[in-house]
């Protein structure tokens, strides 16, 4: 059972991190983390490996008990600050709410530890204290507030989920269902059970199997789910953003490997942890900086000649344009590189990829310049161009 619930921390841990690895950071991201971070710290305490290892080091027999009890129900409170923040409104009201959470939560943490101390649970028991102790005064109680403390965040959770499920469409609504899927399965799965299990010890009757065998790989799956549905909608985009950096950041490469002699920009810092995104603004500045240098060598007469060329072959105006700068952007680029004057009369046109945001033009040029035979490139490495002459 310690390897499910190590593993279940572990995805958990991950989910969390790559929330906070965003650069945009607010509440609601705090919250979520904070929240994911607490569960996986639920199932790294409850795991018998750990209780075994908190009990020998206090030397206190099941103290581990009231730590995982008092962790579970810190979680229970960041599901309901979580809310909070999810639904929002004025800061004052938000802070009001979040105190009242802690607040009671507090209280209920406190409640744990004291019936712990009132009570007798001399017997260490790492994975039936909960029906081991059913009966027992004080234990009892103290297993029912956990419990019903958590029972209280989830469900209530639940609910606002599934009211706003209905009114939104997309990533956010498939997410909100995975949430309702996974308390779903932390109340069937591990909350039923347990409620069952410590009711039938109330009565005589030993069905012990669903605390200690179905309620935690349930607790497990359910908390899986529910990091899922909260990551999905937030990190999904993310990713695809991501992938779109990465898939612009190669395209450029032809584009950057003509302009890069002539770029001052500062080298980009080639550090493994540097997301897409990050290397293709660098690149992307870096190019804007080489075009500025390399506009003293742009000639209109090899742009001219360029664009009747391609508008002559029945090409678009649009593509045109742009195939007849990526052959003066390559001529301009071979003076520079032969250590030419500059031109005494550059062309003034404006290049199509300093005209838009983004990088959508400087890919367009990229790729004009790796498709286009007069901007090939020699064997010496120089750029073949019509003469201007």
């Amino acid at each position: 059972m310690s390897l499910v619930v190590y593993v279940a921390a572990g995805v958990c841990t991950l989910t969390a991190a790559l929330l906070l690895r965003r650069p945009r950071r607010n509440p609601l991201t705090v919250s979520t983390c904070a929240a994911i971070a607490l569960g996986a710290l639920v199932f790294v305490c409850s795991a018998p490996l750990t209780l075994a290892a908190v009990n020998d080091l206090t030397g206190i027999p099941n103290f581990g008990a009231p730590l995982t009890y008092s962790v579970l129900s810190a979680y229970s409170c960041s599901l309901l600050i979580l809310l909070v923040n999810w639904r929002g409104g004025s800061r004052a009201r938000v802070r009001r709410m979040v105190l009242r959470c802690v607040a009671a939560y507090s209280a209920l943490i406190v409640a744990i530890v004291v019936l712990f101390v009132l009570a007798d649970a001399r017997t260490e028991r790492l994975r039936d204290l909960d029906t081991y102790y059913a009966n027992t005064p004080y234990v009892r109680e103290m297993v029912v507030l956990y419990l019903l403390g958590h029972s209280a965040a989830t469900l209530a959770m639940c609910g606002v989920c599934v009211r706003w499920s209905h009114e939104v469409t997309g990533l956010l609504r498939t997410g909100l269902r995975l949430i309702v899927l996974g308390v779903l399965l932390d109340v069937l799965g591990f909350q039923a059970t347990k409620y069952t299990a410590i009711t039938a010890r109330w009565t005589g009757h030993d069905l012990d199997f669903l605390s200690t065998t179905v309620a935690p790989p349930m607790a497990s799956l359910g908390a899986l789910t529910f990091s899922v549905g909260f990551v999905l909608p937030r990190l999904l985009p993310a990713l695809a953003a991501q992938r779109r950096g990465l898939r612009d950041h190669r395209r450029l490469g032809p584009l950057w490997s003509r302009v890069r002699p002539a770029s001052t920009a500062p080298e980009p810092p080639d550090a493994w942890w540097q997301l897409p995104l990050e290397r293709l603004q660098w690149r992307e500045v870096s190019i804007h900086d080489a075009l500025l240098s390399l506009a003293p060598y742009f000639d209109e007469r090899v742009r001219e000649r360029a664009l009747g060329d391609a508008l002559g072959a029945g090409r678009p105006a649009h593509e045109a344009r742009i195939a007849a700068e990526a052959v003066m952007l390559a001529d301009a680029a071979r003076r520079a590189a032969a250590q030419e004057p500059p031109l005494a009369a550059p062309s003034r046109h404006r290049l199509h990829a300093t005209e838009v945001p983004g990088t959508g033009g400087l890919v367009e040029l990229a790729t004009a310049l790796a498709r286009s035979p007069l901007a090939a490139t020699d064997p010496d490495g120089t750029v073949s161009a019509p003469s201007p002459g």
